[in-house]
């Protein structure tokens, strides 16, 4: 029953983010806004609603990256690790067709992850893969720091604003295979999307790599004491 509770919620939290951040993508496009900045802040701001409205159950990965990342920083299990995966996926489609009942499936088409007009498929994917890294590198490191883990429900949306700043011109900004998903299997509009599984996911394993090195096992965490000089 605790396990039904966890993937449920982690269902619901990537729901939220697919759904909301898609919404952002429409309403952008109908009034006119400016794109990257209402978009980056609608999938920035789900991504938090999500975190506090379900996280505390699931951790909140909503991302099978996160989840890959997790089980190769030792954080949960290569079992526990393909629930994630099919609770996220899940989230994702039913996101999508939650859009697909208010509006068409032309319009949750149009919110699919897509490469800009001038950035080939390889470009793409090297964004993808390098921005994952380091959307996990904020992950793992504030979820786990002491002195940072109080602004780890901050840090980790404002890192999504910031990638999607950065990347929607070029990439497309998912750096989530759940989040490309949805859109691409409801609005059958596929594209380049083995983009959005390949860079996420060897990203999310690059950020774990990284971290790993630079921090070492996540059950031998070592705080470094500062020392402070005496005044003179």
């Amino acid at each position: 029953m605790e396990r039904n509770r966890i993937l449920l919620a982690e269902l619901l939290g990537t729901f939220c983010l697919v759904f909301i951040g898609s919404l952002s993508i429409l309403a952008a496009v109908s009034f006119q806004a400016p794109l990257q900045v209402g978009v980056s802040l609608g999938f920035g701001l789900a991504l938090l609603a999500g975190l506090y409205a379900f996280g505390e159950l699931s951790g909140g990965h909503f991302n099978p990256a996160v989840s890959l990342a997790m089980v190769l920083a030792k954080r949960m299990s290569v079992a526990d690790m393909i629930g994630y995966w099919v609770a996220q996926l899940a989230g994702g489609v039913l996101a999508s067709l939650a859009v697909w009942i208010a509006f068409t499936r032309d319009d949750v088409a149009s919110t699919v992850t897509a490469t800009g007009a001038t950035t080939t498929a390889w470009e793409g994917l090297w964004l993808e893969m390098l921005l994952t890294a380091v959307f996990v590198s904020v992950i793992l490191q504030s979820t786990r720091s002491e002195r940072v883990r109080g602004s780890a429900l901050v840090a980790i949306p404002l890192t999504l604003v910031a990638i999607h700043l950065a990347a929607i011109p070029f990439s497309g900004a998912s750096v989530n295979p759940a989040r490309s998903f949805g859109p691409a299997l409801v609005g059958w509009e596929w594209g380049d999307f083995w983009i959005y599984i390949v860079g996420p996911l060897v990203g999310g394993a690059l950020g774990a790599v990284i971290h790993g090195a630079l921090y070492g096992p996540y059950e031998e965490v070592v705080e470094i004491d500062v020392v402070e000089a005496e005044p003179v």
